[in-house]
């Protein structure tokens, strides 16, 4: 008997177990899970429900899965299916009560759900096995049930399974998990030890729920963790800069320690103003992204919290951007940018939730570079024509144009990145490159890691952005760091597990806390 054919024999004898067996309480179940993975409804659900109710990790862990299932879903609908035409098996021996209402005409092979609901297992475990763990029985029943309902054949479902797991590996070559930890290389620091806040001044910028169940307020969250701790709030008529000035005097006077709540810009602000004064940063991830945060190894309050405590901190550098008269223009702690990355990054976080981060940057990256003009000026004395110029507080991985992550803060060097206007058909292969996951090789493309930058000749830069916020560009710019002058309260490795039930402990305290207001509530 020919290969293929004792395949199909071995195929259609298990096809007629499944449709022989009686598992008890599948038929109330199976066919209504199959019917809601129907263009992978069900897992853009779970992708919202992780994205809304997790924290960084989760969010990630989404992104990915929706991205996985994107290509896969592509692959398998476009390449696949029309590569075999395979015939869909014949479901007279599958009871009436299982069978679906209106059967796919499509070729059986392979399973298209199966496809989708390996690549979203595989891809949010690929961010975290743990929410890996509770995706994929999900997705092993959806598949289980492509057969049980008589549109698969057992072979089918295997196949999709397989083409699924690929294809979440396959974003791995553009768009690299985050590691775990993320924090392996930071240089430990002294730092002072915190009780309950004592001597802390935290500035909060928003009241923004703080990832714990109930959505517990910014300041709430902070009252809760560290009671005896100095909590000054951003009022809509408030200036941020006064408000952190007056907390940096607060905080000296104390000979404490200044924290600030709030997205990059905040903590970019505080950073700033809490090296020139030499105190102590505690960090509060209390904004969208939370670059910062993440790199410093502090995910959550409980993490910073438990930090304080324990009197653990890391060393940072501070970037630095002056003039051409030496004066400060700026400071970042993260990223550094003229030309149209600030556009590519904006588009790119807009799309990232719905169809994931490679996609979202492949699409964002077409449509700014539709718009985009080059800019003329001098790297170091030498002329240049770019579409962008990049530079990040330390390396960032993965290289090419979206990195996201810095395993040191400290390293004393500028993550300089260049996108070259001057060679022919720059733009289209910029956009074949990085589509193509081959961006480094490419001759479009430049990275380097250098101590300081000079740019000359800016008059056709209109702004500059940092961490955030933007601000007008003088003629010439000079970027350098200020090494390992923060000191960011940051838990050591070996107490993430303790961090980790200190953020449990936290949960219960706030569902607790948000029952008693419920109960009070008339």
């Amino acid at each position: 008997m020919a290969p293929m054919s004792r395949m199909g024999t071995i195929d259609r004898r298990w096809f007629d177990r499944v449709a022989a067996a009686r598992p008890a309480g599948a038929d109330q179940v199976l066919p209504r899970l199959s019917r809601a993975a129907n263009h992978g409804r069900l897992w853009f659900a779970t992708a919202a429900v992780l994205a809304a109710a997790g924290g960084p990790t989760a969010r990630r862990a989404a992104r990915r899965g929706v991205g996985a299932l994107a290509l896969a879903s592509l692959t398998t609908n476009t390449v696949a299916k029309y590569a075999t035409r395979r015939g869909r098996p014949v479901a007279d021996a599958v009871p009436l009560v299982r069978r679906l209402a209106q059967a796919p005409r499509t070729s059986s092979f392979p399973s298209g759900h199966s496809a989708s609901a390996a690549a979203f297992a595989a891809g949010v475990a690929l961010e975290s096995t743990r929410y890996g763990a509770l995706v994929a029985p999900a997705a092993a029943a959806v598949a289980f049930s492509r057969v049980y309902v008589g549109v698969h054949y057992p072979g089918d479902v295997l196949a999709g399974c397989v083409l699924g797991v690929a294809a979440a590996a396959a974003t791995c070559y553009w768009w690299p998990p985050r590691p775990q930890p993320v924090h392996p290389l930071h240089t430990r620091a002294a730092a002072p030890t915190v009780r309950r806040g004592q001597g802390l001044v935290v500035v909060v910028n928003g009241g923004a729920g703080a990832g714990v169940p109930g959505r517990l307020p910014a300041q709430d969250h902070l009252r809760l963790l560290l009671p005896e701790a100095e909590i000054v709030p951003l009022g809509p008529d408030d200036d941020l800069g006064e408000l952190l000035d007056e907390a940096v005097a607060r905080a000296g006077r104390l000979a404490g320690v200044l924290g600030v709540c709030g997205g990059d810009g905040t903590v970019n602000a505080a950073c700033e103003r809490a090296a020139r004064a030499g105190l102590p940063v505690a960090v509060f991830p209390g904004g969208t992204l939370n670059h910062f945060a993440l790199d410093a190894g502090v995910a959550a309050f409980e993490d910073t919290a438990y930090a304080l405590e324990h009197g653990e901190a890391i060393r940072v550098d501070l970037a630095r951007v002056r003039d051409g008269e030496g004066r400060s223009v700026a400071a970042f702690v993260n990223t550094f940018s003229i030309g149209f990355y600030a556009d590519l990054v904006r588009v790119r976080e807009g799309l990232e939730g719905r169809i994931g981060k490679w996609p979202a940057g492949a699409v964002a990256l077409a449509r700014v570079l539709r718009t985009a003009t080059p800019l003329h000026l001098r790297i170091d004395g030498r002329p240049r024509a770019l579409w962008l110029l990049f530079a990040g507080n330390g390396h960032y991985r993965p290289d090419g144009l979206a990195p996201s992550h810095r395993p040191r803060l400290d390293e004393g060097l500028l993550d300089l990145r260049t996108v070259d206007a001057e060679v022919p058909l720059a733009r289209v292969r910029l956009a074949v490159s990085a589509l193509a996951g081959a961006l480094r090789r490419s001759h479009v493309y430049r990275a380097e890691r250098v101590r300081s930058v000079r740019l000359t000749g800016l008059e056709s830069v209109n702004s500059l952005a940092y961490d955030g916020e933007t601000a007008a560009a003088p003629d010439g710019l000079v970027l350098d760091k200020e090494d390992r002058v923060l000191t960011v309260y940051s838990p050591a490795e070996a107490q993430d597990e303790l961090a980790q039930r200190a953020r449990t402990a936290t949960a219960a305290l706030a569902a607790g806390a948000t029952a008693s207001r419920a109960r009070r509530t008339p």
